[in-house]
């Protein structure tokens, strides 16, 4: 489902970024392949020097569809980024792209919290949050970052995913699926 970010994946990704559905909320924006697989390379770098996390999200058959990253990491804490090609869109990849990496920046790599800076106008992204049952609406409870990452053009909704939520999450998802397998197996 995921794969660290590789140069040869560029050109289906950047055909995928291209789609006037997914370019404008993409945080690292590339008007060119070239420029695409340039701002790639400086991804890998950036991960290896511990500024960011950043995966390639698969399909069933392994296919690049889309990307899934950390940015700006600090104390334990970053800003999630995803996008998904068009082709994809509404069919389960998005969430279960998030669990396994949620579950890797948690459970492997350290991370305590997870921040999603949504733009206001984004209602696709801001109603995917809503529905996520361990990500709080942060916009009163973390108002200083707000006002930080809202110092630009762009308005943005906060949302904040604790470690010890998500946890919380799992936890109970698994209890609840060895139930019903208890049930189906009684």
């Amino acid at each position: 489902m995921l794969k660290k970010r590789e140069i040869q994946d560029s050109h289906t990704l950047y055909e995928l970024m291209v789609h006037p559905d997914v370019f404008p909320f993409v945080r690292h924006k590339a008007n060119t392949f070239e420029e695409y697989m340039f701002l790639t390379k400086q991804i890998i770098e950036a991960e290896e020097r511990g500024e960011l996390i950043s995966r390639t999200m698969l399909d069933e058959w392994g296919s690049p569809i889309g990307t899934i990253s950390l940015f700006d990491i600090q104390d334990g804490a970053g800003f999630l980024g995803t996008w998904i090609g068009k082709p994809y869109h509404g069919r389960g990849y998005n969430q279960m792209g998030k669990d396994a990496f949620f579950n890797e920046l948690f459970f492997e790599l350290g991370i305590e919290t997870i921040f999603l800076r949504i733009r206001k106008l984004n209602v696709r992204s801001t109603k995917a949050a809503e529905k996520l049952p361990y990500a709080n609406f942060a916009n009163e409870s973390r108002k200083a970052l707000l006002d930080e990452i809202n110092q630009g053009k762009d308005i943005y909704n906060l949302f904040e995913i604790p470690k010890d939520l998500y946890t919380l999450y799992t936890m109970r998802t698994f209890q609840e699926e060895e139930e019903d397998q208890h049930l189906k197996e009684a």
